[in-house]
């Protein structure tokens, strides 16, 4: 169970799939994958009056022996090279910390060699777009807040291009974008294959873990 019985979780994800897996625990804001949505949808989230905040969602793997599906729940976010402390409570309700870091980007780190870079640079095991902006309106607002995260694309892969530009602003799919994406660049359609299944694994993951977090362990 969530510490404290009178507890209002607010959960910020990036796209619409993974709102719908952590609704019933909590209030969902959607960020749509994009930067500006995160951090308008992490203000609504503290504006509601919620008093404990969590990042949800897939995450770009970083750590090379990372492979799709690996739950990421760190005890701090890296953001603009400091970090800021997840909550010990939030954490030991998640299951426990599986690493020390998952670092903040203001964009989509899509190739292999980027994310090698910003491992380097931050020594974090995954990326994400969300949990920087719901780290920094935490701690501005004076909240609780920890992340739970899977691992969609591993280190050693390069997102397809097709990807960011087929979601919508919702965090949605937008199936005509992709489609001609792929009729543009056909080569993609093998790595695209490879991101969905990888994709849909991770989606299980954090279904289970939610599960677990509602039996209390």
């Amino acid at each position: 169970m969530l510490p404290g019985s009178s507890y209002k979780l607010g959960i910020l994800t990036g796209l619409s799939s993974e709102a719908r897996l952590v609704a019933p625990f909590g209030q969902v804001a959607v960020g749509g994958g994009g930067r500006a949505g995160a951090v308008l949808a992490a203000d609504r989230l503290v504006r509601s009056g919620a008093s404990a905040l969590l990042s949800f969602g897939v995450a770009g793997g970083l750590a090379p022996d990372l492979p799709a599906g690996t739950l990421v729940v760190p005890k701090a976010v890296w953001v603009a090279g400091r970090r800021i402390a997840c909550d010990d409570g939030l954490i030991e309700w998640l299951g426990g910390a599986t690493t020390e870091l998952i670092a903040d980007s203001p964009h989509t780190v899509n190739g292999v060699a980027d994310k090698q870079a910003l491992w380097r640079q931050s020594g974090a095991a995954a990326v994400d777009l969300e949990s920087g902006p719901l780290a920094l309106a935490a701690e501005q607002a004076g909240l609780r807040f920890a992340v739970l995260r899977a691992i969609c694309d591993p280190a050693g892969r390069s997102l397809p291009s097709v990807v960011q530009t087929a979601l919508n602003p919702n965090g949605g799919i937008s199936v005509l974008s992709l489609l001609r994406g792929i009729i543009a660049e056909p080569r993609q359609i093998t790595a695209i294959f490879g991101l969905a299944a990888d994709a849909a694994r991770a989606r299980r993951c954090l279904k289970a873990a939610m599960a677990r977090t509602s039996r209390g362990g």
